[in-house]
């Protein structure tokens, strides 16, 4: 599996840290998340898959935390994995980002997820926007298709 970011640094145990993400559109739009912290930076929406947790519900309760939005998963289009320091877990992570196409439904109401808040971006100018170069990677190949 590709990697984006940083190496692993030697020496840390990196605990595997499974997330599913979402590029969901609207017409010309992508709809993204800015989280405010630990810095501000916008990502493809979605998060980690809970223990027990099946990947497709995970996705549509992360996207729904951090947009507000319903979606509908149309098909699973790649994965990457990063290594990451995750403060709010005091945790060192191996993420394994697992990417679906999304288009959106409805919007039920603001994000529930504190420090989260919807942006809906030009289809064209989202890759630009993103933090995660894994994200950017995948948006590239989105547009693409």
């Amino acid at each position: 599996m590709r990697r984006f970011g940083k190496p692993p640094i030697p020496g840390i145990k990196y605990t595997p840290r499974a997330g599913v993400y979402a590029i969901i559109t609207r017409g010309n739009r992508i709809l993204l998340t800015e989280q405010a912290e630990p810095g501000p930076e916008v990502q493809l929406p979605g998060g980690g898959i809970d223990k027990g947790e099946h990947p497709l519900p995970a996705l549509h309760r992360e996207a729904y935390e951090e947009t507000g939005w319903k979606i509908a998963p149309q098909r699973y289009f790649g994965s990457y994995r990063r290594f990451t320091y995750m403060p709010e877990y005091d945790l060192y992570a191996m993420k394994i980002a697992h990417i679906y196409l999304c288009k959106a439904i409805c919007q039920l109401g603001p994000p529930t997820e504190p420090l989260h808040q919807a942006i809906w971006a030009d289809t064209a100018k989202a890759p630009a926007l993103l933090g995660p170069v894994g994200d950017q990677h995948f948006m590239r190949a989105f547009l693409r298709l």
